[in-house]
């Protein structure tokens, strides 16, 4: 079934169920997929579970009915998790960090502020903005689950939580020039989680460099090129995942 046609519901479910559907997505249902009572769709629950379902009532509430589980829908299951730490960039640049990690297969997306961060402080309406963004990426690019979309961290918070990971790199402009191929080859484990952290418009100072190798981080040299903050974030993801695919 089209990816354009899987939609994500709260809670864990089970064949037989009826489920309601509402605001964005009830809405692309009847006004721009135009379907209607008997129409086929895919729903996946919080467990990250497929179901073909079939449209019972379609309105400003869809009411469908799960069908049976679809085989294998767990397959996004893999041995190495990578999760994203961006500095919070300024504009919607995060926008797109978001939706490109996503269908990049980035597993969470933890924002942070550091000493040279650039970006506003953000409230509700930003983070909730990001979750919908995640959420509508997954279902584009066909995934069974919607990474997590963390708070913002200072980075003191941040580096206090690398030692949760296996394997933290650090994208620094000042690392040693070693080939970010050889690097990851070398350095990149096969399966756990692993944390990609990548500073602001301005880059990290050196003070938070030597915090975060202080605490495991490996520092890594993205090349003579100097990127944007968004752009970096989405090419480790691209390399991790040559790697692992």
């Amino acid at each position: 079934m089209s990816a354009a046609r899987r939609f994500f519901v709260e809670g864990e479910q089970e064949a037989g169920s009826a489920v309601e559907i509402h605001g964005g997505d009830a809405h692309k249902i009847t006004r721009v997929l135009r379907l209607h009572a008997g129409d086929l769709i895919e729903v996946v629950d919080s467990r990250a579970r497929a179901f073909a379902a079939a449209i019972e009532e379609a309105g400003q509430v869809v009411r469908v009915r799960l069908l049976d589980a679809i085989a294998d829908s767990v397959s996004e299951v893999k041995p190495l998790i990578v999760e994203v730490a961006q500095a919070v960039p300024k504009g919607t640049r995060m926008d797109f960090v978001v939706e490109k990690g996503t269908e990049l297969g980035a597993a969470a997306f933890l924002p942070f502020y550091s000493e040279r961060s650039v970006g506003r402080r953000v409230g509700p309406e930003k983070l909730a903005r990001w979750r919908r963004i995640a959420r509508t990426a997954s279902q584009q690019s066909g995934r069974c689950e919607v990474p997590a979309v963390h708070e913002p961290l200072e980075f003191d918070a941040l580096v206090e939580r690398l030692d949760e990971y296996d394997a933290v790199f650090f994208a620094w402009e000042l690392a040693p020039p070693e080939p970010l191929h050889d690097r990851l080859r070398a350095l990149l484990p096969q399966v756990g989680r692993v944390l990609i952290v990548v500073g602001p418009e301005g880059g990290f100072a050196h003070g938070e460099a030597e915090a975060a190798t202080s605490r495991g981080a490996r520092v890594l040299w993205l090349g003579s090129r100097i990127l944007r903050t968004d752009t970096a974030a989405i090419v480790l993801l691209a390399v991790i995942g040559a790697f692992t695919s």
